[in-house]
């Protein structure tokens, strides 16, 4: 990994000082973004958080079949289980969004 981080971070080298507060600012407030993340939010597609990269982000994603997709989603509110067993339930429906 650290060799394709130094091909696709090479942007950092030649930032100042003060540009690299601005990029830390701006991708902590994405990460916490994310974090902060609660109800349905928590399992979702995050181009946003993505975007953040100075690389593109690639569209073409593969999504799992049904069956395989919704046991992903039962491990991971499994562990989610295990992980916070104290977090307060959440009972609000899944909200419509837009395809777009």
């Amino acid at each position: 990994m650290p060799e394709r981080s130094s091909e696709v971070d090479g942007d950092l080298e030649a930032m100042s000082r003060d540009r690299l507060i601005v990029e830390i600012r701006r991708l902590r407030a994405g990460i916490r973004e994310h974090r902060d993340a609660t109800g349905h939010d928590l399992c979702w597609h995050h181009p946003q958080l993505w975007g953040l990269l100075p690389e593109p982000v690639d569209q073409a994603i593969a999504v799992p079949p049904w069956p395989k997709f919704l046991r992903g989603c039962l491990r991971y509110r499994e562990s989610l289980d295990r992980q916070r067993p104290d977090a307060p339930a959440f009972e609000g429906e899944y909200p419509e969004r837009s395809s777009s």
